[in-house]
């Protein structure tokens, strides 16, 4: 379907619709390999390259099989992340469906405009898609389902509500701004100068932990697999709790305590070193090793 500027619909939903069935329409339309959905077999999903529609129209008539749609979405959202524009308008034709449905039952407490309610929707499920949804966890689908939920349910919230500013004259108690002591950026910043987080780990480290990015395409940028970079991740938070526990990084860290973590970080740095030169022989690796030789 070829939808020109004058018959475009102004509802973001429909238009949504539109793009998909352009997408998704004949000669070409866009396909899912449902063997990469399914490696070892053992799920229950239709065989082979399939359309997008038909994938969808299984779904629709399956939804008690909920690991296959865990499965099949998993790879959408992959898809949506890695692969181009194309894929997020996949993914929102595929859940169009619960998107209406979402739509209705909210529209009937909200005097607003439908249509900012649909694109309120949409973008919470956009939101998600995006870098919200981890693809470690379980359930994916429903996760992109609650954050489109919960962005329109807020704005409805909102549309029936209004908060009074309190009287600043009569405000009690101190009004000097507290020092950001617990401000993430300051723990983060103080925790790589002690070598709790190793420089090189700092920016993705906050792209996924505080920025919400998805593990997938931040490690796609570094070239590195998604499982690493969890693991990886994983010891970054074991060794921030452990010094939020000790008090390090929110107290003043005693000489001992400061130099064991450099002597950590230096450790850590050569075993990296060591393993970028298995993997890649021929380049030099004394400038990883050096920089944890100099932290210690």
């Amino acid at each position: 379907m070829t939808a020109t500027p004058t018959d475009w619909p102004d509802s973001p939903l429909n238009a949504a619709q539109v793009a998909f069935e352009a997408l998704t329409g004949d000669p070409d339309p866009l396909t899912i390999d449902c063997d990469l959905v399914n490696p070892d077999g053992d799920l229950n999903v239709p065989a082979g390259v399939l359309p997008l529609t038909q994938v969808r129209d299984w779904l629709l008539e399956h939804p008690r099989d909920v690991q296959a749609r865990d499965a099949v979405w998993a790879e959408l959202i992959r898809q949506a992340r890695l692969d181009g524009p194309e894929w997020v308008i996949a993914a929102v034709g595929m859940a169009m469906p619960v998107l209406r449905r979402y739509t209705r039952q909210l529209a009937a407490s909200y005097g607003g405009d439908l249509d900012d309610l649909e694109a309120e929707i949409l973008a919470g499920f956009l939101a998600a898609l995006r870098d919200r949804v981890d693809l470690a966890q379980p359930a994916p689908y429903a996760a992109l389902c609650r954050f489109g939920w919960r962005a329109g349910f807020t704005l409805r919230q909102q549309a029936s509500e209004y908060t009074t500013v309190d009287d600043v004259e009569h405000v009690t108690g101190p009004r000097t701004p507290r020092m950001p002591y617990g401000h993430p950026d300051v723990l983060v910043n103080r925790a790589v100068r002690l070598g709790v987080i190793d420089a090189e780990d700092e920016f993705p480290w906050i792209e996924v932990r505080l920025g919400r990015k998805s593990v997938e395409k931040v490690a796609a940028g570094l070239g590195i697999t998604a499982a690493a970079m969890r693991m990886r991740h994983g010891r970054i938070d074991t060794r921030i709790a452990e010094a939020l526990a000790s008090g390090v990084l929110t107290g003043v860290a005693s000489p001992q305590a400061a130099q064991n973590l450099a002597a950590q970080a230096s450790r850590r740095a050569n075993l990296r070193a060591a393993r970028q030169h298995r993997r890649n022989p021929g380049r030099p690796t004394s400038g990883a090793a050096g920089q944890g030789a100099a932290a210690a």
